[in-house]
């Protein structure tokens, strides 16, 4: 059995981690050995290692904090042996083999693709809750987002298309805007001084109400600068490392709101049937197909080095994931 283990944070990512072996201790009538299936690599995984993150673990850490797995034996009572289940959230989930509280294991669907389950946690609710939490948008409504190359970006797009609302994606580099126009993306446009303009030519008088922004620094300004008066700019991330910029044209002239999304947050003071709620619409979509993204790659925890090198890097199309 192996863990991917860190004891330290530094610059370089991949040089923090490596895989450690590990013996399965005995099992207390309440928990279940599972055997891993897929655990997403997340940015939020890469800037823990780095420890540019919000909220970072005590050391030693394992890494990884979403994914399925299926259980493969039982201290006492729990789901049946070879059931696939979601992975508690936060538990260190790049390991071959996990012990968990069988209380704390849910159920889903075996039939249902496992690596896309594995990647439900985290940022398909991210985007399901920008998308519902902050502004009442009604069909044919736009959102605009930046680095909707990125994870959630792909969900939100996808989602949208669901809700019957209209996006207008802002990537960073021309080679990615076939990607996205792939996912569903009604409008891809590359990142400039010129984006309010070019919005405001494809939505005349209807502008959007939301805005997502992943970015932070100057990009902050530009997807903010595109919405109606009164709209509401939320952001979830500082892919620049910079810190939010909003003019005062937005801010004041035009009323624009900025708040935070944090899905951490969100869990604290979101009751449990909420959470089952989310979690219960996300998977039914992932089983009827209409919720996917793509995977870069597959690594298994023997090669972590190599996988959250692979994750650090930009210009991937898609996930890496970690498996057994």
């Amino acid at each position: 059995m192996l863990k991917a283990q860190y004891s330290e944070r530094g610059p370089i990512p991949e040089q923090s981690i490596a895989a450690v072996e590990f013996d399965a201790p005995a099992l207390a009538e309440d928990e279940a050995l599972v055997e891993l299936i897929a655990s997403p690599i997340n940015p939020s995984d890469v800037l823990t290692l780095t420890g540019e993150y919000g909220i970072l673990p005590p050391l030693p850490a394992i890494g990884g904090n979403e994914g399925v797995g299926k259980i493969v034996k039982l201290g006492g009572k729990g789901p049946a042996i070879g059931q696939t289940v979601m992975l508690p959230v936060g538990i260190g989930t790049w390991a071959s083999h996990m012990v968990c509280k069988t209380a704390q294991l849910i159920p889903v669907p075996n039939e249902a693709d496992p690596k896309q389950l594995a990647m439900m946690s985290i940022n398909p609710p991210t985007a399901l809750l920008m998308l519902e939490e902050f502004v009442e948008l009604q069909a044919g409504d736009w959102v605009i987002q930046n680095a909707a190359n990125s994870g959630v970006g792909s969900y939100l797009i996808q989602l949208a298309k669901i809700k019957g609302l209209k996006t207008i994606n802002v990537v960073r580099r021309e080679s990615a805007i076939d990607g996205v126009k792939s996912l569903g993306g009604d409008v891809v446009l590359v990142d400039g001084p010129d984006l309010a303009k070019d919005v405001a030519k494809i939505t005349g008088d209807n502008l959007p109400k939301l805005a997502i922004d992943a970015i932070g620094g100057a990009a902050t300004d530009r997807v903010g600068g595109c919405l109606a008066t009164g709209g509401t700019l939320v952001n979830y991330g500082l892919m620049s490392g910079e810190p939010c910029h909003l003019s005062a044209k937005s801010l004041v002239f035009r009323d624009v709101t900025l708040k935070g999304f944090w899905l951490a947050r969100w869990f604290r003071s979101a009751t449990p049937e909420k959470q089952m709620a989310v979690f219960g619409q996300i998977t039914k979509y992932i089983i009827e197909g209409k919720l996917q993204t793509k995977i870069h790659a597959e690594y298994p925890v023997s090669e972590i080095k190599q996988a959250v090198a692979a994750a650090a890097e930009g210009g991937r199309d898609g996930k890496v994931l970690v498996v057994a």
